[in-house]
């Protein structure tokens, strides 16, 4: 291939590398300030923690039915939740108290 070509590709996936860890790091920050009570919060507010989409959200909600959570750590008895995410819900995750948190504002394109 001529170096025209290379260099192209090379800035391409650069790029792609670029906007992944982006991304990344919008989906870990998706709480603004604030906490989620994991005992009462709705599927909604769970889904503002990092790493938690729709069907871990409804896996705590059944979960907690059963039994509620007393440590942070309890999370873990959740499919799809390990150590790595619980380390990462840490600081926005509450078992007592009133959820407080807010969603990060959206940040998209202006026209």
């Amino acid at each position: 291939m001529n170096r025209t070509i290379l260099s192209t590709l090379g800035a391409m996936f650069f790029l792609c590398a670029v906007f992944a860890a982006a991304d990344a790091q919008a989906a870990s920050a998706k709480v603004a300030s604030g906490v989620v009570n994991v005992n009462t919060a709705s599927a909604e507010q769970l889904c503002l923690l990092p790493g938690i989409g729709q069907s871990k959200a409804r896996a705590i909600v059944e979960h907690r039915a059963k039994q509620p959570f007393t440590r942070i750590e309890d999370l873990q008895k959740v499919k799809g939740i390990g150590p790595k995410l619980v380390e990462k819900l840490r600081p926005v995750v509450v078992t007592e108290g009133e959820t407080t948190a807010k969603a990060a504002p959206k940040k998209g394109r202006r026209k």
